[in-house]
């Protein structure tokens, strides 16, 4: 093993990171003398580069396919038990069992066919954790703007977002366990320990969009993808530079806790009605203006809402204060910029998954 990856954030000296592993076919430098051979080579290695992206790409359109299949199946076969009214609870169980146990297990009998490399594991120390979290902040607010906007130019403002069916009411403890537990430690396991474990070796910043863009898509919600795509970012230099899944699946949870159930929560105890929008604009502003408004829930939000944007400011500051100190580092088998694009999305597998979850977005959207 080379020596360590740096911790967080990484030391001025570059430090090697990657020994090549056995049955690895690093790519070929230009200083080889004999040309054909080298020719051959570089042929080899980018298939086999080429042919692993592809399985990971098949691998999730698979996972996707099994997936919203057996959703289907069971919604409808269980939706009349429920007289149209099913649960919250059931729902999540309906939608996350059949992905926890059968479609990702399925596909992992693809993914594994892809190497994984091996790296040390390092730890972050408590202020770098936080700082990275706070980051999360301005990310995630502004793809949810995104989002938002992108939904007005396309459906006019009528399309749906999923994530409400899941937010408030009496049944969050199945949102806490579901959505806040259960879904950060299976989706950055995924996404990030399984996925950039086995791609980094083509480079640390391609394996890291790669993984935030099949995250943000994994969700097939307009609403989700541009945060989700944003966080995935965060999320997967954290793990390249630790190496632990601890660190960003603790992220994930504090995210999912705070717009799943702290959000819901504050806003429920000024009026339910804003949860599923029958409140008009008039009657919340005249609420707001009632005199005692601002020791109720009302003044309670609006803490809320200012505790949000001093941590959405303090991220604004950060990222562009560590802007320069995010550290990558040259991967053992790193794909030229000619042929990055190509080999990463041009291949049969990835081009499947991408058309396959853009098509269930658009039509979740609008169902």
């Amino acid at each position: 093993m080379s020596e360590p990856i740096p911790t967080m954030p990484a030391p001025n000296a570059q430090q090697p990171q990657y020994q090549p592993q056995s049955g690895q076919s690093p790519q070929p430098q230009d200083s080889d003398p004999r040309r054909a051979q080298h020719a051959r080579q570089g042929r080899d290695w980018w298939f086999t580069a080429h042919r692993r992206f592809s399985l990971i790409g098949a691998s999730l359109t698979i996972m996707i396919l099994i997936w919203n299949g057996l959703n289907i199946l069971l919604g409808t076969s269980l939706d009349p038990m429920f007289g149209g009214n099913m649960p919250v609870w059931v729902n999540l169980l309906i939608s996350s069992g059949p992905l926890y146990l059968v479609a990702i297990p399925l596909s992992m009998l693809i993914v594994t066919r892809v190497p994984a490399i091996r790296t040390i594991q390092y730890p972050m120390r408590v202020g770098e954790f936080f700082q990275m979290l706070i980051m999360c902040f301005p990310v995630m607010y502004l793809g949810s703007i995104l989002g938002f906007v992108l939904n007005l130019v396309l459906t006019g403002g009528r399309g749906a977002n999923r994530l409400n069916q899941v937010m408030g009411g009496d049944e969050w403890w199945a949102t806490l366990l579901f959505v806040v537990i259960l879904a950060p430690i299976v989706e950055e396991w995924l996404f990030r320990k399984e996925l950039i474990s086995r791609l980094r070796r083509y480079g640390e910043k391609t394996a890291i969009v790669f993984s935030a863009i099949t995250f943000g898509l994994f969700h097939m919600n307009l609403f989700q993808f541009f945060y989700a795509f944003g966080l995935g970012l965060i999320f997967g230099y954290v793990y390249t530079r630790t190496s632990r899944l601890r660190y960003t699946v603790l992220m994930h949870m504090v995210i999912n806790l705070n717009g799943s159930v702290v959000a819901p929560f504050l806003v429920e105890q000024v009026d339910p009605r804003i949860m599923n929008g029958s409140m008009s604009q008039e009657e919340l502003l005249r609420m707001a203006s009632e005199p005692g408004a601002g020791m109720g829930g009302i003044g309670y939000l609006s803490l809320y809402g200012m505790v949000l944007m001093g941590l959405t400011i303090a991220g604004i500051v950060l990222l562009i204060i560590k802007r320069k100190s995010w550290e990558f580092y040259p991967a053992p088998e790193e794909l030229p910029a000619g042929l990055k694009v190509r080999t990463v999305y041009g291949n049969p597998g990835v081009i499947v998954y991408l058309l396959l979850t853009i098509s269930l977005t658009g039509w979740m959207l609008f169902m």
